[in-house]
């Protein structure tokens, strides 16, 4: 309980920021699976679309400090990785 109407505002404001910090990164994890999935049906274009959604959601996550630029970097270069494998295994 806040001592203070200072510290109510606060709690308010956290718990409003939690909140959407928490749908951030579970959007992020949904998109994330949704190219692996598309990777493991053999559907590289349908990955590769969906690349694009995932990385504008890392990057505007990393903008607003939701998650660390470095994670954002990091997952976004794996994903990748895992795209263009699948096409390099598509078009053999």
């Amino acid at each position: 309980m806040p001592n203070t109407k200072q510290a109510g505002k606060r709690h308010r404001q956290d718990e409003r920021r939690r909140i959407a910090n928490k749908a951030k990164k579970s959007m992020i994890r949904t998109f994330t699976k949704k190219v692996e999935a598309a990777i493991e049906e053999g559907k590289p274009a349908d990955a590769e679309e969906l690349y694009r959604i995932a990385q504008k959601k890392l990057d505007k996550a990393a903008k607003t400090n939701t998650v660390h630029p470095n994670k954002a970097a990091r997952r976004k270069s794996r994903l990748q990785k895992k795209v263009n494998a699948a096409k390099a295994q598509a078009k053999a």
